[in-house]
């Protein structure tokens, strides 16, 4: 999919969100990766076979 080079890194790597943006659309949420990935706002993500990733927001910190 990726014609970039170095190419963009696989949609089932570690580092696949360090792809390369095809289409953002901030005001629905979502952008697209080189790699298929499709990223949502809320840092989930959807794979291109499917898979979900849950949103991985770091947790909120508190004052102690």
């Amino acid at each position: 999919m990726c014609q970039h080079q170095p190419p963009c890194p696989p949609a089932d790597s570690a580092d696949r969100e360090s792809a390369r943006l095809v289409a953002h659309h901030p005001e629905q949420g979502w952008s697209l990766l080189c790699n298929g990935v499709v990223l949502f706002e809320d840092t989930g993500e959807l794979l291109p076979d499917g898979r979900v990733i849950a949103p991985h927001r770091p947790g909120l910190m508190t004052a102690a």
